[in-house]
């Protein structure tokens, strides 16, 4: 059920909707372990047994750190706070008070996702804000002596984003930020839902996770992409070849959803259908689709220099 990707890192497969490689989870291991990254509350028995198996008891899990609030990466934290009594819940600032009390949230999710909410996802139960700590820009969490994780504030993807550069295996826990690319359909794609994607956030994020030259970077969706440089440098072009893509289709009035399917979709010729339709419940054209709208329509009302 876990995987070793660098000393100390397990990686924990969450098994979102039964499926395998679609959601992980890490453990980093030390004096003072730290989860990153719960899955959906649909996923929280299969994270609770893994982390049995590891011999993870539950006075023992000192954190529980989310790369950002949306439910296939947050949706255990309130089950997972529950079984762990003794961990901290590390999240960034603009997630906090979601973590705390859902409601708002969940019912966004459920306008979004519909019928999937409670077939695949599950809800989000609260956590005592006592028990929450607002992670700053460049903190760090104490694994224990010599090894810190050290929040990177990483907006695009969503205001609530950032990502976790650990010090000794110099993994780089990068949630959504970079895209999702499951090994067993083997493309990158980038994720842009709305309500919050903004590109020039996106590109600048992929930068500054590039400035600290990790030694790998490991996706939410879903494992360790060895060779970090090439997976930044494809993230950031397919992110600008999409952006291109959905601009032209917004400025001709045309469907985006439509525009970036023309585009993109023989980049899945020849993938498993199965495989397919993970990718597609995962991140779907329709999502970015949205997420692309509601950025270009936003930057039209607030024009502002375009950094190149």
């Amino acid at each position: 059920m876990a995987t070793r990707i660098g000393p100390g890192v397990l990686e924990i497969d969450t098994l979102l909707g039964g499926w395998e490689r679609v959601t992980a989870g890490y453990l980093i291991e030390g004096p003072a372990p730290v989860l990153v990254e719960t899955g959906s509350q649909s996923s929280v028995p299969a994270l609770l047994a893994a982390l049995a198996e590891l011999g993870v008891d539950p006075g023992e899990l000192a954190g529980v750190a989310v790369t950002h609030i949306h439910l296939d990466h947050a949706g255990g934290v309130g089950d997972v706070a529950r079984a762990f009594p003794e961990a901290t819940v590390y999240v960034h600032e603009k997630g906090a008070r979601h973590l705390a009390d859902p409601a708002k949230l969940v019912a966004s999710a459920a306008m979004v996702y519909g019928g999937l909410l409670d077939s695949l996802y599950g809800r989000l139960e609260p956590t005592p804000a006592e028990r929450i700590h607002v992670l700053e820009d460049g903190e760090d969490i104490v694994i224990g002596p010599g090894r810190v994780l050290t929040a990177v504030d990483s907006p695009g993807h969503a205001k609530h984003h950032l990502g976790l550069h650990d010090s000794v295996s110099g993994l780089l826990f990068a949630g959504d930020a970079v895209g999702v690319r499951l090994p067993d359909a083997g493309v990158l794609r980038p994720s842009t839902p709305p309500p919050d994607f903004d590109l020039d956030q996106a590109l600048a994020s992929l930068r500054k996770f590039a400035d600290r030259s990790p030694s790998g970077i490991a996706l939410a969706h879903y494992g360790l992409v060895p060779d970090p440089s090439s997976i930044l440098e494809e993230a950031d072009g397919t992110l600008r070849r999409w952006a291109e893509v959905a601009e032209r289709a917004w400025h001709s009035g045309e469907d985006i959803a439509a525009a970036l399917d023309a585009a993109f979709a023989s980049d899945l010729e020849g993938v498993d259908p199965l495989q397919r339709e993970k990718l597609e419940t995962l991140n779907g054209v329709h999502s970015n689709a949205a997420g692309f709208q509601r950025w270009l329509d936003t930057r039209h009302v607030h024009p502002h220099p375009h950094p190149h």
